[in-house]
Formats: C-alpha cells, structure tokens, sequence
C-alpha cells in the first residue's frame, strides 16, 4: 500500500510518548485536585475567582465553534483551513483547562442548587461531561499528532471518535456552567 498524496507514512513516532506523557499529566492534575485542599475563600488575588468559571464556558464556547468549523473544513478537503481551526480549538481548550485548573484549587466546591428534573438533567450532563473529557484528552491528543505528521490512515479513525467526543464535552462544558451559575 503507498501513502496519500503528501503523507509521511510513520514519520514523527516521537508522538506517542508525548501523547500518553501529556494525557497522563493532564489527567492526573485534574484529578488530584479531587483530593488536594484548595485554598478555599482564604485567597484574595485582587479579583473575583468567579470570573474563572465565566472564562471556562467562553473558552469552551470557542473551541466548539472553532471544531465545527474545522469539521466544516475537511469536509471540503480545505487540510490548511482544517488544520488551523484544531490548532486553536487546541489553544482554546488549553486556556480552558489551565483557568479550570486553577479555579478548582482556588476556590471551595460549589454545589448544586436545582431540584427536580433539572437536578437529574445537570448531574447527566455533569457526569458524561467528565467521563467523556478524561477520554477525549487522550483521542484529541493522538489525533492531534497523527494529523500534524500526516498519518492519515492512523488520523482517520482516531479523529472520527476524537470530533465529536471533543463536541460534546466543549458544548456540554457550557451547558453545565450555564446550569451551576445561579449557584456561585
């Protein structure tokens, strides 16, 4: 079998151990803060940390309209175009987990508010929302790596999952602030 045109078959393996190294990290970090004491309401840094999770849903909010976009891109086999929009959905979702990041360890855990459906509905969306980030981060990075080094064959079907695993957690990012907010 012989590459597409412009791929370089196997080039840049260098990509796995970045991509397992930075899952690991990145999911790691998150997950410790599970269990690390946060600062709580003791830190003053001279601004409100409730602009945090504001920044979190603008963020996600971005990546969402830049992935479509991208999607949008491939589809009219516009690789350059493609390629520019997952590089800043990627710049957007790394803002959002160092502002997630820093709001989790800043400030105390906000519980939620609603009752009835909407309780049901917010810990749904809250659930699938996490379960789906940890997965994404490991998709997203894989094909990320494999489409920069033009394996096109390995970007395929790592991407096809990747999308709209990606989708769902920006938008359902948004949805589960837009839910908690009266609750800050």
């Amino acid at each position: 079998m012989t590459a597409p045109k412009g791929a370089r078959p196997d080039k840049g393996k260098n990509y796995r151990a970045i991509g397992i190294g930075l899952s690991i990290i990145i999911i790691v970090t998150v997950f410790l803060l599970l269990f690390l004491p946060g600062q709580g309401e003791d830190v003053d840094l001279g601004f409100d940390l409730k602009i945090l999770p504001l920044m979190n849903a603008v963020f996600n909010s971005i990546a969402f309209i830049f992935l479509v976009l991208a999607l949008a891109a491939i589809r009219r086999k516009k690789v350059e175009t493609h390629k520019r929009f997952i590089l800043a959905a990627v710049v957007m979702s790394t803002l959002f987990l160092i502002t997630y990041v820093t709001y989790h360890y800043l400030a105390p855990s906000t519980p939620y508010g609603g009752e009835g459906f909407l309780r049901y509905f917010y810990y749904f969306v809250l659930l699938t929302h996490i379960v789906l980030a940890v997965v994404m981060v490991p998709l997203a990075l894989f094909a990320l790596f494999t489409g920069l080094n033009l394996e096109v064959r390995k970007h395929r079907p790592i991407a096809k999952w990747a999308m709209p695993v990606w989708l769902y957690v920006s938008i359902s990012g948004v949805l589960v602030y837009l839910l908690i907010r009266p609750y800050y």
